[in-house]
C-alpha cells in the first residue's frame, strides 16, 4: 500500500476518572496523536446510586470532536470501560444514568445467581470471570418497574454511539464483559438470559469492531460545526480491547499489562480456555480484535495508588507522583505487601488506612510513610502481574518471553521494572496512549489504510516510544510467588 495513503481520524476514549478526544494520524508508516480536548468524569449520586454523568461526558465529548472535525477528521471512534450501561425506552429515552459499577446495588447478587445457575454453566457459557459489578448482576439489581419500561440495553460506548448516529446495537468486544454472551456461539446467551429471567428483548444486535456504523446524525451538524457526513466507525469498544490491539508485539508469545486504574493482565489467544482449572483461577475469556480472545485478570491496578493520593490531599498533605516515586524506589522491597485483587480494595475511601489494616491482619509491618504506602502498593501490583502471567501460562498452554506494559502504567518506571523483576521476563513499557493507538488503528484497518492487526502493530513498533526492562535478582520474589 502507497506510504501517502493515510487516515484522520478522532478517538474519544473515556476512562474512569476522565475522558479525552485525541486527533491521529494513520499510515502505513505514520502514526500520531494529538490530545484536542480532556474532559473530567466524576461520578454523582443519583436516587441515592453513584452513576456516571452522562450529560457532563456528553458536552465533553461535543467540545472535543468538534474540535477534531477543526481538524479535517473523517472518521470517529469510542471506547470506554464495560460492563455499565443505560436502558432506553420505545423512543430512545434513557430512563435514569448509567449506574457505577463501583455503586453497592448488586452486593450479594453474584453469590445467589452462582448458587442457583452454577459456576461451571456460567463459564462454561460465557466464560466471564466472576466479579460482582458484571452486568448481569447489574441488570438484576434494576427496580422490575425500570426493566419493563425498557426497550433496549446499551453499554456505555454504544450509548454514545446512539447519540452520535441513532443506531442501536452491541459491539462485541464489550458485549463480551456482560456475562450474558456466549463466548464460543458469538452470540447472546437466549438460555443464559432466560434462566436469569431477564428480558431477551434488551440485548440488541452485535457489530464487529471495524463495522462502519454511520455518519453523525445531521441535528448534530451544528452544534459540531460540520457541513459534511462524519462516519462514526465501530472500534474495539472495550478500552482494554483497544489497548492489546496496540501491543508492540512481534508474535503470540507475550503476555501484556493494561495498566491504569486496572490492571488487565493475560494473554491473546485464538480460542477461550474454560477448563475446570480456569473456573477455578476466575480467568476471564473476554472478545478482542479479529475474534481473538483477551484471556485475562482483572487486578485493583494504580486505583491504589491514585485513591491513596486522594486520601493524602484531603488531608491536607499532597504530593506529587514524581516525588512519591523517588522515595519509594529508596525503600526496602518487599517489607509489606497486600492481596491488589481483593474486594476490600474496591470502594472509594481511605486506601492507606485500608492497605494499613490489611499488613496488620497479616502479621505484617505497617506502612506508616507515604512512601512506604506507595512502595507497597507497586510491589503488591508486580506480584499480581507475576502470579496471573504466570497462571494464564499455566492455563492456556502458552509460552511467554515478554512482557507488554501499556498505558498510564507504562510511565511508571519503578513498577515496570519490578513487574520485570517479579515476571522474570523482560519488559517492554509503551505505548502510554494504547487505548486511544488501538481505536485509531481499528479505524485505519476498516477506511483501508492498514491491512491487518500484524502490519498495525508493525506501525506501533516503529513509531512510538518504547523503553525495555531487564530483570533483576527474580529470586527474591519467587518464595513470594509460590506461596
Amino acid at each position: 500500500m502507497s506510504d501517502d495513503v493515510r487516515l484522520r481520524a478522532a478517538a474519544v476514549d473515556l476512562g474512569a476518572s476522565s475522558g479525552r478526544v485525541l486527533v491521529g494520524t494513520v499510515g502505513p508508516d505514520h502514526l500520531d496523536t494529538e490530545v484536542v480536548h480532556r474532559f473530567p468524569n466524576e461520578p454523582i449520586h443519583v436516587n441515592g446510586r453513584l452513576s456516571w454523568d452522562l450529560p457532563s461526558l456528553w458536552r465533553g465529548i461535543l467540545a472535543g470532536v468538534r474540535e477534531a472535525g477543526e481538524r479535517g477528521v473523517t472518521s470517529v471512534g469510542v471506547d470506554s470501560w464495560g460492563v455499565d450501561y443505560g436502558l432506553l425506552d420505545e423512543a430512545g429515552r434513557l430512563l435514569a444514568p448509567p449506574v457505577h459499577y463501583r455503586d453497592s446495588r448488586t452486593d450479594g447478587i453474584m453469590e445467589r445467581v452462582r448458587a442457583d445457575v452454577g459456576d461451571r454453566t456460567l463459564y462454561a457459557t460465557t466464560g466471564v470471570q466472576f466479579m460482582g459489578f458484571n452486568t448481569a448482576y447489574q441488570l438484576l439489581a434494576e427496580d422490575p418497574a425500570t426493566l419493563r419500561k425498557a426497550d433496549t440495553m446499551l453499554l456505555v460506548p454504544d450509548l454514545l454511539c446512539h447519540r452520535l448516529t441513532g443506531r442501536i446495537g452491541a459491539e462485541r468486544t464489550n458485549a463480551s464483559t456482560t456475562q450474558l454472551y456466549d463466548v464460543r456461539a458469538r452470540s447472546w446467551s437466549d438460555d443464559l438470559v432466560r434462566r436469569l429471567g431477564l428480558p431477551r428483548r434488551l440485548l440488541p444486535p452485535l457489530r464487529d469492531p471495524g463495522d462502519l456504523l454511520g455518519p453523525i446524525r445531521h441535528q448534530l451538524h451544528g452544534p459540531l460545526g460540520v457541513s459534511r457526513d462524519l462516519w462514526v466507525t465501530t472500534v474495539g469498544s472495550h478500552d482494554t480491547a483497544s489497548a492489546v490491539a496496540a501491543v508492540p508485539a512481534h508474535d503470540g508469545h507475550f503476555a501484556y499489562v493494561s495498566c491504569g486504574t486496572w490492571s488487565l493482565v493475560g494473554l491473546e489467544l485464538g480460542s477461550p480456555v474454560l477448563s475446570a482449572a480456569s473456573v477455578e483461577a476466575n480467568f476471564t475469556n473476554e472478545v478482542g480484535i479479529d475474534g481473538t480472545i483477551r484471556y485475562l485478570r482483572n487486578v485493583m491496578g494504580l486505583w491504589l495508588l491514585q485513591e491513596s493520593m486522594r486520601t493524602w490531599r484531603e488531608e491536607g498533605r499532597p504530593v506529587s507522583l514524581a516525588r512519591l516515586l523517588a522515595d519509594a524506589e529508596a525503600e526496602p522491597p518487599l517489607r509489606s505487601v497486600v492481596d491488589a485483587e481483593s474486594p476490600d480494595f474496591l470502594a472509594p475511601g481511605d486506601m492507606p488506612e485500608r492497605i494499613r489494616a490489611h499488613c496488620r491482619d497479616t502479621g505484617q509491618p505497617e506502612p506508616t510513610t507515604q512512601a512506604q504506602v506507595t512502595r507497597c502498593v507497586l510491589d503488591s501490583l508486580a506480584l499480581a502481574h507475576a502470579r496471573n502471567v504466570t497462571a494464564a501460562q499455566r492455563l492456556s498452554g502458552r509460552r511467554v518471553d515478554v512482557v507488554h506494559v501499556v498505558g498510564g502504567g507504562a510511565q511508571n518506571a519503578l513498577l515496570c521494572q519490578l513487574t520485570a523483576d517479579a515476571c522474570g521476563l523482560p519488559v517492554v513499557a509503551g505505548p502510554v496512549e494504547a487505548t486511544a493507538l488501538g481505536n485509531l488503528l481499528v479505524q485505519a484497518r476498516a477506511h483501508g489504510v492498514l491491512v491487518d492487526r500484524a502490519e498495525a502493530r508493525d506501525v506501533v513498533r516503529r513509531t512510538q516510544e518504547l523503553h525495555r526492562y531487564e530483570p533483576r535478582d527474580h529470586d527474591r520474589w519467587s518464595a513470594l510467588l509460590a506461596a
